[in-house]
């Protein structure tokens, strides 16, 4: 059973007339006769009934002529879907994340990427942000998340929004620590971080902007990781606002003033500044844009 028999077939049904349906179809009546025949002798039923006027349908073609109908429709929408997607971009993204996936709206964000260009590829690599910011340079990645300020003139963003940042303390420290000054604070054990985390770079600014110079225990690179650090009671460290309240709600971690924000940083998306008018970053940023509410420049 072929596609071009079955249009045949509804064809024929539909004008009654093997004559006008050969017109209609640019074939020859003895072409339109054979496929019907063919089609009879595959269905291993009677099509239709012949008559002096032309032709009519049998019972058993009645019941097969809706199915067959809908085979046409479903294969002419396959048709128009198979046009629409001749123009659209295809190719590989790379994208870099830090952190929770939730925090970068990630979810949403490929979920759109997905539906408006959906031959596009995506490929999301996790790191940290001193990390994600050095790939996204050497163009091994197309873009990425990246948390604080950023250092390169070369290298372009898309502001986000502020992320606030909470001082996390072990429950055992609490008593003393909750409500302390930033000297009192300067003097409690802080849990090291790595100099390739952004983490580390907001620390040291907020321990510059407070005067304090606090000894370091360890180092350490992931959230995560602070987060078990500071339950067992090895040290204090700031942690993302949400992070922190989630956590400190069952009591795992107890937060400074209850919660107070003591610095924030900007989360961005990143990518190579030489790339500004490239067709695929102007879908990453248009879509990413429109996943956070932001406004979307008029030439993108």
């Amino acid at each position: 059973m072929e596609i071009y028999q079955l249009r045949t077939f509804v064809t024929v049904a539909q004008q009654g007339h093997l004559t006008q349906a050969a017109e209609l179809l640019h074939l020859s009546q003895p072409a339109v006769t054979a496929q019907i025949k063919a089609l009879e002798e595959e269905f291993g039923v009677s099509l239709f009934e012949r008559y002096s006027g032309g032709v009519q349908l049998t019972e058993a073609g009645k019941l097969i002529l809706p199915d067959a109908e809908q085979i046409l429709g479903q294969a002419r929408s396959l048709l128009y879907r198979a046009k629409a997607l001749q123009n659209q971009p295809k190719g590989k993204v790379r994208i870099g994340t830090i952190g929770v996936p939730a925090r970068l709206k990630l979810g949403p964000w490929l979920s759109l990427l997905r539906e408006s260009y959906p031959l596009l590829t995506v490929q999301t690599t996790h790191g940290i942000s001193v990390g994600i910011l050095n790939e996204v340079r050497k163009k091994i990645l197309d873009g990425g998340f990246y948390l604080g300020r950023n250092p390169y003139q070369n290298v372009s963003t898309v502001p986000l929004r502020e992320i606030g940042f909470c001082v996390a303390l072990p429950p055992s420290m609490a008593p003393e620590l909750i409500n302390a000054d930033w000297k009192t604070l300067g003097a409690a054990p802080w849990l090291g971080l790595s100099q390739y985390t952004s983490l580390s770079d907001i620390s040291q600014e907020l321990w510059r902007s407070q005067n304090i110079a606090p000894k370091l225990v360890g180092e350490f690179d992931e959230e995560a990781t602070l987060l078990e650090l500071i339950k067992s009671g090895m040290g204090i460290a700031i942690l993302a606002e949400r992070t922190a309240h989630r956590y400190a709600a069952d009591g795992s971690i107890v937060l400074w003033r209850n919660g107070e924000v003591a610095i924030s940083a900007l989360l961005q998306f990143i990518y190579s500044s030489d790339r500004e008018h490239d067709p695929m970053l102007a879908m990453l940023t248009k879509t990413l844009r429109a996943t956070w509410g932001l406004e979307v420049p008029h030439d993108s």
